[in-house]
């Protein structure tokens, strides 16, 4: 393999790579009736003028997996962070108690398990497609590189099927990421 192509297939893998992280970032903020801390990633606080990450201003636990308790390193932002959590629209009302907020998570009814089976069906298939975007970029780099370089037909059809390859694995790992998120969120 020429460095170019080596360079290509290094750097299609880390996007691809990328593009599943973000899957599963996604996953993250999907309320599933469990209490995960990754739902408060997208709080952000007004702290003295400057809006600041929820969990870099507060200890987060979770209490018997329904509950998030948030304590706060400074107590005086309780009520600053009450109003965050409520601006944020998690869909789950801040209980503080002057020192810290409890979230209690509502088991989900089937009607809304359904609808978040849907949104991670959806975000998976966007996944897929930012994978076969990154495959259509390649192709057309290994191409330019089999004029620059005057590579053979046939070893520009090997790049082509490795290529192939490399988008089967990353759209495999989709899947198995998605069917996994289903039971998660279907499990009662």
């Amino acid at each position: 393999m020429s460095e170019a192509v080596d360079e290509l297939f290094l750097e299609g893998e880390e996007k691809m790579e990328k593009a599943i992280a973000q899957m599963m970032r996604e996953f993250g903020t999907i309320r599933t009736g469990r209490a995960n801390p990754i739902i408060l990633d997208k709080v952000l606080v007004d702290y003295y003028g400057a809006p600041t990450p929820l969990r870099q201003m507060s200890q987060v636990t979770v209490s018997e997996g329904t509950t998030l308790i948030i304590t706060p390193y400074d107590k005086t932002i309780l009520k600053e962070i009450e109003k965050a959590i409520i601006k944020a629209e998690l869909g789950i009302a801040p209980n503080s108690d002057g020192i810290c907020i409890r979230l209690k998570f509502p088991p989900l009814t089937e009607e809304r398990r359904k609808e978040i089976v849907k949104d991670v069906k959806k975000i998976g298939e966007d996944s897929k497609v930012a994978v076969r975007n990154i495959r259509r970029d390649l192709t057309d780099s290994l191409k330019k590189i089999e004029k620059e370089e005057k590579l053979p037909e046939d070893t520009v059809k090997d790049y082509q099927d490795e290529i192939q390859k490399l988008t089967d694995k990353y759209t495999k790992s989709i899947d198995n990421s998605v069917s996994e998120k289903e039971k998660e969120v279907l499990t009662v």
